[in-house]
């Protein structure tokens, strides 16, 4: 399995809290059976973007866990700054070398210029990935907007302890509603520690595949986010 969305880059944001920690999240993921681990600090109001600082602590923590193969990316949070910067830089917050770009919104609202925003970084060469719509209270209440996003050419992520009920009933409907309905493109974890949430998969793909059945659950976790690292075009 591809994990995309992790915070296990340790010491830059809410994620893995010591080197540590980041090794035994690495290794938590490679006994669930994920291959890939895409590290993706956030870059908000409260976190800079340093891109070549967390490149060489990757790197580092990539010697400690030969196991994983990771890459680093970008939670990207859609501020107006972050906007402009990622238009006249795209490569600064993608993954690896890809066009892909996670964009994060609040769990309380999205932009007006939601749609706006995303075509222009469409248009500039990006293609958004975006993260736990199911977990934003708007997007959930507004399924004609998801539908707009997906139809727009944002890939969207939910997040796997969505299906498993650890963010509420609410977000559990709302991401089992967006799988039945093909909406769906990549599962990942948005892992932050060990315990609450750690970088696992196999629960939430096993949840899936009893909905939507094991192959689409797969594509999920595996076709579609290699896809991603290997910088190929996603069918919406």
């Amino acid at each position: 399995m591809i994990d995309v969305h992790s915070h296990v880059l340790p010491f830059v944001d809410d994620g893995a809290r010591s080197v540590e920690v980041a090794i035994e999240m690495c290794r938590i993921a490679h006994r669930d059976g994920i291959t890939h681990l895409v590290a993706t600090p956030h870059a908000n109001f409260k976190y800079n973007y340093d891109r070549d600082a967390y490149l060489a602590r990757l790197a580092e923590l990539q010697r400690q866990v030969p196991e994983v193969n990771l890459m680093l990316g970008c939670d990207l949070h859609l501020s107006f700054e972050n906007f402009e910067d990622a238009i006249a830089n795209p490569k600064r917050y993608a993954i690896g070398n890809t066009r892909y770009v996670l964009i994060e919104f609040s769990d309380f609202g999205v932009p007006r210029s939601i749609l706006d925003s995303l075509y222009q970084m469409h248009r500039a060469g990006m293609v958004t990935i975006v993260t736990h719509p199911e977990r934003n209270l708007v997007l959930r209440s507004r399924f004609d907007l998801l539908q707009e996003l997906a139809n727009l050419g944002s890939i969207l992520q939910i997040t796997a302890n969505s299906l498993t009920g650890f963010w509420g009933e609410e977000v559990r409907r709302c991401a089992e509603k967006m799988l039945i309905n093909g909406l769906v493109r990549i599962l990942a974890s948005d892992a932050h520690d060990l315990r609450r949430r750690p970088p696992v998969l196999s629960k939430a793909r096993a949840t899936a595949a009893r909905m939507i059945g094991a192959e689409a659950a797969n594509r999920l976790v595996n076709d579609y986010p290699s896809r991603v690292i290997a910088d190929q075009l996603i069918e919406i």
